[in-house]
């Protein structure tokens, strides 16, 4: 038996939507955290070499660790939810 067996289509994209919009939040939080810590992008902070400028200490490779998850989880999410959306529309 399958998950779609049991609920209704609908009820699963709400969920799946749901859980998507709660990461991306998230996602958003941390990159706006970061972005006010070192007064810059993601893109800026890769291109400076900040890691490295900050002698590669952990607390730096750490929020490096954690930026470059929150900006990869924002596009996928962005992509996955804009494509649910557009199955939606059609239907």
């Amino acid at each position: 038996m399958k998950i779609a067996d049991i609920l209704p289509e609908k009820e699963i994209k709400d969920a799946v939507l749901g859980e998507y919009e709660k990461r991306l939040v998230l996602y958003k939080l941390t990159d706006e955290q970061l972005k006010k810590k070192y007064k810059m992008d993601f893109k800026d902070f890769e291109e400076k070499s900040i890691v490295k400028k900050k002698g590669f200490s952990w607390d730096v490779e750490q929020d490096a660790m954690h930026w470059d998850h929150a900006v990869e989880g924002i596009r996928y999410i962005e992509k996955k939810i804009k494509q649910i959306k557009a199955i939606d529309a059609k239907n």
